[in-house]
């Protein structure tokens, strides 16, 4: 999904009121569905003490490149921080690099999920609440999170994971754009009917993590990078253990996002209450007792979302490892200390492209692109990382600002018992107009 930011002129914040309640409800203008609302920013926090801190945490990260530096973003940070601006500093800094890292960027542009999540992987934006907030929908019970682990590499889980975190921000600014808002909030619908320690516990052999380690990383990642994101989130069907489950959430929330959470049990009635409460009838599925349907009458709306369901095994990675090419070298690498080979690429013109392709036997492995700076220092290219270039083929490339020596180093010191049999082409790609 790409999208193109629209600049917009926007009033700076006053913080003379303090707002302790929702803010108002917009008005719908027309029946084509463009909508005028006129919204006051939520406050829950004194102001004379956000103003303060806004301006020291403005002057505290005024070296960080910011695509965004307004109050309404900075004081986000603040408020997953209670106002510490030591604390919210840090975050952002860790967020920033985590960014760069996961090339959040430009993730829209560059990566297209994989079709086992376009099919399986359950989440859909559906339509704005009564307050101008994009709702987006998860009927996380149905989803086979075995099945998904199973037909994922790890890099294409925190590839997809970024992606989709990057989506919603492009969703609120898209709706921003169309209906004149300035809300920078979602809602969530998360959905827990079938859900079962299954959910929790299962880990397919040779999976990089297991299903309940990946929805809190999920959570975590969103919580940690999007802080203050979340309007409202209903949790609806929830099973009789899910408080046990919430009490490994809970401490990943910020203070003031915890009475954001509303939790219903299997009562349809009420929790449809709730969610006509706070969602217009036309916003959402009728499937969740709104009145949406396709526009072929699926009360369920497939067009705006998927409902998860069993992944084909077809799917499965280790049902189609990757096969070496005929133009590949071969590497042997031994386990344990000494489990390291480095291969160097020489780069004569400035602009040149490296590209790589590689897989392995054995195992997984680990990775990492540097060059050495004037300093004698390495400048790392693409951060240490293990791939499981045993279940797919490991793809990528750099552009190079700067001739010299390039080094790829292969690490397999964290296995003690397996040795990896590398299989790899390496190219280097001048310019067009070069001589």
């Amino acid at each position: 999904m790409s999208v193109t930011d629209v600049v917009r002129p926007v009033q700076p914040i006053s913080f003379d009121q303090q707002f302790t309640g929702e803010v108002p409800k917009y008005v719908r203008s027309d029946c084509k569905n463009n909508y005028k609302p006129k919204l006051s920013i939520e406050r829950g926090y004194d102001p004379i003490k956000a103003e303060n801190a806004i301006e020291q945490f403005r002057n505290a990260v005024k070296d960080f490149d910011l695509k965004d530096s307004s109050d309404e973003y900075l004081v986000k940070w603040l408020i997953a921080q209670d106002f510490d601006v030591a604390r919210a500093e840090k975050m952002l800094r860790q967020s920033l690099e985590w960014r760069r890292i996961n090339g959040a960027d430009g993730i829209l542009d560059s990566y297209t999920p994989s079709e086992v999540f376009k099919q399986y992987f359950s989440m859909g934006h559906v339509g704005l609440d009564k307050f101008g907030c994009p709702v987006f929908v998860c009927a996380l019970g149905k989803m086979d999170l075995k099945g998904l682990l199973s037909s994922m590499t790890k890099k294409e889980y925190y590839n997809f994971l970024t992606w989709m975190t990057e989506t919603f921000v492009a969703v609120i600014t898209q709706e921003n754009n169309r209906t004149g808002y300035r809300t920078k909030k979602q809602t969530f619908i998360i959905d827990l009917d079938q859900f079962s320690m299954r959910h929790l516990v299962s880990k397919p052999v040779g999976s990089f993590m297991n299903a309940g380690a990946a929805i809190i990383t999920i959570i975590q990642t969103y919580l940690v990078n999007y802080p203050d994101q979340f309007r409202r989130v209903f949790i609806i069907n929830a099973p009789a253990m899910f408080p046990w489950l919430f009490g490994f959430i809970k401490p990943l929330l910020a203070q003031n996002d915890v009475p954001k959470i509303k939790i219903f049990g299997s009562n349809k009635k009420e929790w449809m209450s709730a969610l006509l409460e706070e969602i217009e009838s036309d916003q959402f599925p009728s499937y969740y007792g709104g009145s949406m349907t396709d526009p072929g009458g699926d009360p369920k709306c497939p067009s705006k979302l998927n409902l998860g369901g069993e992944v084909p095994r077809s799917f499965y990675l280790r049902k189609n490892p990757p096969v070496a090419k005929d133009n590949m070298e071969t590497l042997s690498i031994s386990a344990g200390v000494g489990g390291k080979k480095k291969l160097e690429c020489n780069v004569d013109v400035i602009q040149s492209t490296i590209r790589w392709e590689f897989m392995t036997e054995g195992g997984d492995i680990s990775y990492r692109v540097y060059t050495k700076n004037n300093k004698n220092n390495s400048d790392d290219l693409v951060p240490h990382c293990r791939v499981d270039s045993h279940l797919v083929m490991e793809e990528g490339q750099i552009s190079c600002d700067q001739p010299g020596k390039y080094v790829f180093e292969f690490d397999n010191s964290y296995s003690y018992l397996r040795k990896k049999k590398l299989r790899y082409h390496i190219v280097v790609e001048q310019p067009e107009n070069s001589q």
